[in-house]
């Protein structure tokens, strides 16, 4: 507020300024004598009446800055004129009396002559939300009164920032054990919702807990409640008793900071049963090499571990930041990225793949040109002069006609023989299910039959690829395996691959085609005389008092009365069945995805390598070659190290989750929460 007064009280003083100085130039004019510019009438004006001069009085305030000029017209057609208006800005915002909010206004002064004028000053204020207020006519008392505000508002001024400093050091006292109350707080309401879980005694004088802890922290709990005992000073020391149950329990695997991304990505599929087996143990080392498979080359993997050890070295620092959701991701994901590089580089050693450029890294070649110009090479063909390249795909391989054809062919054969492997592997998973749950019905009718039917088939499928590779013969895979069903008693003739085949496969059609029945019929009905061996077959039961059944009914479990449907178990049985039987053809075929992959990555290296790379390199220009160059990172590591690299963990993924687990992981478990202060903030 000073400051509008001292806009006013400044109208006041200029204006008797110039009233002083005109003064003085008259009464200077004065005693110089008349001259020819002395007004005629000034005689008559100075010998007027005193009591016919008109006094002029005056309204001061605040009125809107956008409304300034209009308030200024209104003034002067409302009064024709007849008003003196001055007006200033006032430089800081102004809070407005009526709304509160800090507003730009200016200060305005208004002089009148009758209170016809003042009434129709005072109506346009009002209108236009003009703040006026009292201002002393005597110079003194203005100057008094700009003294009396200045003072009060000095005076506020000083308690506004005694309490400013007084907030800021309430404020950072709290911002200093913020954090420390946050936890306790969390930490209270944690053990008030535990508590709120516990049931009262009959007695009403203690609290019973029910839960669930892993067996090798029994002693830890034990200990955990004598020092609590003995800290609240408690007369009656906690009991701790094992109870018998027949709940299923939940699943609890201690994992460290290694593993725990990789039980995240099993997890992501379902939770394992209690006891059931863990695919994590063999997923640590499938993942990144079926990675590997689809991503070989060992320079880009060179550029995943590069990034994933940055992850891994700065994680300490890492692990305490807030990161964005995809940083956040890879960051938890940086071992897995690590195994992923590793097993990249060990495959593209094997691909001999360093951005599409072989390397004769573990010795020469073993093939060389007929002659010293090459002419004959993509015709007649090179000869072999040494032995086999010691590791990989011999770099000669690389650029010529027979490339794509060759290495087609391996990556298709390899690609099957590592998901006859895996699948392989999944089947035996579900005996060591069934010999652990002590379950002989799924040895004999799940496990047995489906092993036989799997390499009945694609296990012998297997075996020809390796005795081809082995012996070198030009047999047709495709041919035998499609007259092993259509005709299985003619003569092989040129694809014949050792003696006896025919004899073989013979027996093995027979063995596919009896592990089928061998798998849908008998198990049905064991379970059938199994449930009918526990429960009996009496379908009517002597009644029972209602105390005795309620008993009864609380000592068995939920699922004892079940009744048995032998139709409902029959056809689950016959869809299991098929879906097997199918799904040995599809998931085999679905790990040709490894072929697919790799041929993909191979091809579109050598693309940004030949067509960007070397295509900018051939014109001789230093500004192409940069561009080129650009173009060629950029094309690297947008396409291969970001695309290919998220494809290839899904197709992996994928493999995973439903050609190897779908043989004998149920994942219908759910996950132990143990209670613990140091997991509140993964909660939060």
């Amino acid at each position: 507020m000073g400051s509008p007064f001292t806009k006013a009280g400044e109208f006041f003083h200029s204006a008797q300024s110039r009233a002083l100085e005109q003064q003085r130039e008259y009464e200077s004019r004065h005693l110089s004598g008349e001259s020819m510019e002395t007004p005629l009438l000034q005689d008559q004006e100075l010998s007027g009446d005193s009591s016919k001069q008109v006094k002029l009085g005056f309204l001061a305030g605040l009125v809107p800055r956008e409304k300034s000029m209009v308030f200024e017209r209104i003034l002067f057609r409302a009064t024709r004129g007849n008003v003196f208006l001055r007006l200033a800005t006032v430089e800081d915002p102004v809070t407005d009396p009526v709304s509160g909010e800090k507003t730009e206004k200016n200060v305005f002064a208004v002089f009148y002559a009758g209170e016809k004028a003042k009434a129709k000053i005072l109506k346009i204020c009002e209108a236009f939300g003009a703040n006026r207020y009292p201002f002393a006519e005597e110079v003194g008392k203005q100057a008094q009164m700009i003294a009396e505000v200045s003072g009060r508002l000095s005076e506020l001024k000083t308690t506004i920032d005694a309490g400013l400093l007084h907030r800021d050091y309430l404020l950072n006292t709290i911002g200093a054990q913020f954090e420390q109350w946050d936890v306790l707080v969390r930490k209270e309401k944690s053990i008030h919702h535990t508590l709120n879980m516990l049931s009262l005694d009959v007695t009403k004088k203690c609290l019973v807990a029910e839960g669930w802890s892993p067996v090798f922290a029994t002693k830890q709990i034990q200990d955990a409640l004598q020092r609590a005992a003995l800290d609240s000073n408690s007369q009656v020391n906690a009991i701790f008793q094992v109870l018998h149950t027949r709940e299923l329990p939940p699943t609890y695997f201690r994992t460290n900071k290694f593993t725990s991304s990789f039980q995240e990505i099993i997890d992501s599929y379902g939770v394992a049963k209690y006891q059931e087996a863990n695919p994590t143990v063999y997923t640590v080392v499938t993942f990144p090499f079926l990675f590997a498979v689809m991503f070989g080359d060992w320079g880009h993997g060179l550029c995943l571990l590069l990034a994933a050890l940055y992850f891994i070295i700065r994680e300490r620092k890492l692990s305490s930041q807030k990161l964005d959701d995809i940083t956040e991701m890879t960051f938890g994901g940086r071992y897995v990225i690590l195994l992923m590089a590793l097993f990249s580089i060990y495959t593209g050693f094997i691909y001999n793949e360093f951005f599409s450029v072989p390397f004769a890294i573990f010795g020469p070649s073993a093939y060389e040109c007929r002659d010293l110009s090459c002419r004959d090479a993509t015709t007649v063909g090179l000869i072999k002069v040494r032995d086999t390249y010691p590791f990989g795909v011999d770099p000669v391989w690389h650029g010529t006609r027979s490339e794509l054809p060759f290495l087609n062919s391996l990556k298709m054969k390899m690609s099957i023989l590592l998901g006859v492997a895996q699948m392989n592997l999944g089947i035996v998973m579900s005996y060591c299910n069934a010999k652990f749950f002590r379950n002989s019905v799924n040895v004999w009718f799940q496990f047995i039959p489906q092993i036989v039917f799997l390499n009945s088939l694609f296990g012998y499928l297997s075996l020809l690829i390796i005795v081809k590779w082995c012996t070198g013969s030009q047999a047709d895979l495709y041919h035998v395996m499609i007259y092993m069903f259509l005709s299985p008693t003619d003569d092989l003739g040129e694809n014949q691959l050792f003696v006896g085949q025919k004899n073989l496969q013979l027996v093995l059609l027979l063995l596919a085609v009896v592990s089928v029945p061998w798998m849908l019929l008998p198990k049905p009905f064991i379970l059938k005389k199994q449930h009918e061996a526990r429960h009996g077959v009496e379908s009517y039961t002597p009644l029972q008092s209602t105390d005795e059944s309620l008993q009864v009914e609380a000592n068995h479990d939920s699922h004892g009365h079940e009744e048995f449907e032998f139709s409902e178990v029959f056809v689950h049985q016959l869809i299991h069945t098929i879906e097997f039987v199918l799904g040995a053809v599809s998931n085999t075929a679905s790990y040709l995805r490894l072929w697919a992959l790799s041929l993909a990555h191979s091809e579109l290296s050598s693309v940004f390598y030949e067509k960007v790379l070397m295509m900018a390199w051939g014109y001789n220009n230093v500004i192409i070659l940069i561009v080129g160059l650009i173009v060629f990172i950029f094309a690297t590591v947008g396409v291969l190290l970001v695309m290919e690299t998220l494809s290839a963990f899904l197709h992996a993924l994928r493999l995973h989750w439903v050609e190897f687990q779908n043989k004998f992981y149920e994942g219908d478990g759910y996950k132990f929460h143990p209670f613990s202060f140091s997991l509140l903030d993964d909660e939060e």
